[in-house]
């Protein structure tokens, strides 16, 4: 790239000094002399640079980009002296229309830059933009001193990661904080996610979206596009999430938190959304990708219409290699900028797919990601799943880097949990890691690949989980007819909110014994926000478009549900304390394999479809450590009390009660009572044990 210096005005166009600009460098960025803009279509004829003032309608000077400025498919200026403060931009293309090809250049319609670093119009909350000329970009200026910054140490085996909502997380009243529903807000929080004990935050869509897509009023109350599973723009912070304006410098509060968050020992992943965009179907906006390149970006059938495996009107391209080169440099962008740890990437599936639909064996785009050099310490995680059918959990094309969100995980727990013991030999393999999918010969890391959760923001919170047998969606408008019939939930008697102490106190039990279950697993742990202290959404278990009660923490929960909260903290902590757990152990010990299912009787370990009590031992010396590391996890999910028998220690060892979910009871170590030989569990619960010296 030539020195910026050598760069000086050989044209004038509208009343600006212009030079052919740094094509090497896509969107808009400052320089010392002025604004570069570069943006590339591979078959628009002509391109024109509008450039607008805040809140007027027409642009106050457009700039065509002379023939000599295209490089190859390339246009590039730059434009000296150009005061940013108050200014917006977009871009006119022209060349053919023909519908049934996927061509639809129309120079009269303004197009977003699809490499904006800051996007205009949505800066307020829930208000609709204008859809003639919907988006115009920002130039942003990145100034933003990270300081002595490292990347993250933490391995996948070491994350517990607590996925929340930006806005839901703090907007009701109850949370007490200056700017509810922000990046600021959060920031209020650290202290209490410290607390808690999570070490990683996986935030919902924060790119910009358009929580206005599909406004409608239902009963009284307007529903938005509240989750953001609609992307405007893959470069740019949501403004209406800061809690003020950040002319010039959109991106900054972020980039405050998740500095912040780092400072305290948390990874961030961003929840991402490659699979389509806000531009929809036939049917919708064309403000970007449609006008610039449309039969590239998405997935067209024969007759140019859009293949839907997102669900949601469209399909990116992923494996073409313009979109391909656009996702890479995004990911790029987003851990040099803003520094983040890690993404999970919505209906992952999708981005295995060819241009037209059939999974790809080896795609091109998931191998980029998992070579690239610059993401080479960063997570990924898929959601190995699409809304066209294509379900890849344990199938993924992994490349040895990929982790996944495991569905089976949740769906195996969550029956097994709720009583149906006969699944025990399936839960035996969710408990220790997923072995039977997560093989090496897959191109997988083990243990290392499965996310285990029972709780996300798509289906029940872990409240609802057990106080409701169906969905109860009304409030989305739809009939009750959308979100999965498929949760695996139990209420415990009575659905829904009741009095009756003994479901209450049944409710609260299942809750930790699923808490405790999912900190005594192998993989890494995920939960929904909330869910340690009783979240509810009254049964809804697709609030998507709930931007109000239904979807915002109640914080006062916190206070009623103290017990709760303390026994999950408590779970988070010892599961960081006993390595083992997460495998992350130098050797055997003592004889004992790593990890060992038991039944009832430890001289009898065949674990089948009668077997209602499993235990579950983890034991060897962690890394860095000379101290032994046993943990037995105890379940029994049968209606009736079950008694077992511990698995016999060495002469130097006895086993100790840690945690008793029927109790409630978790001891500190100096503190556990001693177990003797055998234990009763209650019917319905679980406890875990430690092995310390006499």
């Amino acid at each position: 790239m030539k020195d910026i210096r050598s760069y000086h005005p050989v044209d004038v166009i509208d009343g600006f000094q212009v030079c052919p600009g740094i094509y090497e460098i896509n969107g808009a960025t400052t320089i010392s002399k002025g604004v570069n803009f570069t943006i590339h279509s591979q078959n628009a004829t002509s391109c024109t640079l509008l450039l607008y003032r805040e809140g007027e309608q027409e642009a106050f000077a457009k700039l065509p980009f002379p023939q000599r400025y295209r490089l190859g498919r390339v246009y590039s200026m730059m434009i000296f002296d150009l005061d940013i403060d108050g200014l917006e931009y977009a871009y006119e293309m022209d060349g053919p229309y023909n519908p049934e090809k996927g061509l639809l250049f129309d120079k009269t319609k303004p197009l977003l830059d699809p490499y904006a670093k800051a996007v205009t119009g949505q800066k307020v909350w829930g208000e609709r933009p204008d859809m003639q000329s919907p988006y115009r970009a920002r130039v942003v200026k990145n100034d933003f001193d990270w300081g002595h910054y490292e990347q993250s140490s933490l391995r996948m085996k070491d994350l517990i990661i607590y996925e929340l909502h930006v806005r839901g997380y703090t907007k009701s009243p109850t949370s007490h904080t200056t700017h509810p529903g922000t990046f600021d807000a959060i920031r209020e929080k650290i202290p209490y996610l410290k607390l808690l004990g999570i070490n990683a935050v996986e935030m919902m869509p924060i790119f910009e979206f358009d929580e206005t897509m599909s406004k409608r009023e239902y009963n009284g109350k307007e529903l938005l596009d509240f989750w953001g599973y609609n992307t405007v723009g893959f470069f740019a912070p949501n403004t209406s999430y800061a809690a003020t304006d950040e002319h010039n410098h959109e991106g900054k509060e972020l980039k405050k938190l998740i500095d912040e968050l780092h400072k305290n020992e948390i990874d961030v992943i961003l929840d991402v959304v490659f699979n389509h965009t806000a531009e929809g179907n036939e049917q919708g906006p064309s403000f970007c990708f449609k006008g610039l390149d449309n039969n590239i970006y998405y997935m067209l059938t024969p007759d140019g219409n859009y293949y839907n495996f997102s669900g949601c009107g469209n399909t990116l391209n992923c494996n073409h290699p313009i979109v391909r080169q656009m996702i890479l440099d995004c990911l790029r962008y987003w851990v040099i900028n803003y520094r983040v740890d890690g993404f999970r990437f919505d209906l992952a599936s999708i981005l295995g797919r060819s241009p037209s639909g059939a999974p790809l064996s080896n795609p091109p785009l998931l191998e980029s990601l998992a070579y690239d050099p610059v993401l080479s310490h960063v997570k990924l995680i898929a959601e190995a799943w699409d809304a066209g059918g294509l379900y890849q959990v344990g199938s993924f094309p992994a490349e040895g880097r990929w982790a996944e969100w495991n569905g089976r995980y949740r769906d195996d727990m969550r029956n097994y949990l709720k009583g149906d013991y006969s699944l025990a030999p399936e839960a035996a393999n969710r408990l220790s890691g997923s072995a039977d999918l997560y093989t090496r010969k897959k191109k997988y890391r083990g243990y290392n690949s499965s996310v285990n959760f029972l709780t996300c923001h798509d289906g029940f919170s872990l409240y609802d989980l057990y106080a409701y047998n169906e969905k109860h969606n009304e409030a989305n408008g739809w009939n009750n007819t959308d979100g999965s019939d498929d949760n695996r939930s139990w209420n415990c008697g009575w659905e829904g909110e009741t009095e009756n102490h003994q479901v209450n106190t049944l409710r609260r039990k299942m809750i930790r014994n699923a808490f405790a279950v999912l900190m005594c697993s192998r993989g890494t742990p995920m939960f929904l926000a909330g869910d340690e202290f009783g979240y509810t959404r009254g049964g809804n278990n697709n609030p998507y478009c709930q931007d109000n009660e239904i979807s915002w923490l109640d914080w006062s929960l916190l206070d009623k549900n103290r017990d709760l909260f303390d026994f999950c903290s408590y779970m988070i902590h010892f599961r960081k304390r006993h390595k083992t757990i997460c495998g992350d152990v130098a050797a055997s010990i003592h004889g004992f394999p790593k990890i060992r299912a038991y039944t009832n009787d430890p001289a009898y370990n065949r674990i089948d479809s009668q077997t209602k009590y499993m235990g579950i031992m983890f034991a060897g010396k962690p890394q860095n450590s000379n101290n032994d590391d046993i943990v037995y996890l105890a379940i029994n999910v049968f209606w009736e009390d079950q008694s077992f028998a511990l698995p016999p220690l060495p002469l130097n060892l006895h086993w100790h009660l840690a945690v008793n979910a029927d109790t409630a009871d978790c001891y500190p170590e100096d503190q556990m009572p001693l177990i003797k030989d055998s234990f009763l569990l209650r019917a319905r619960s679980v406890a875990v044990f430690v092995a310390l010296p006499c």
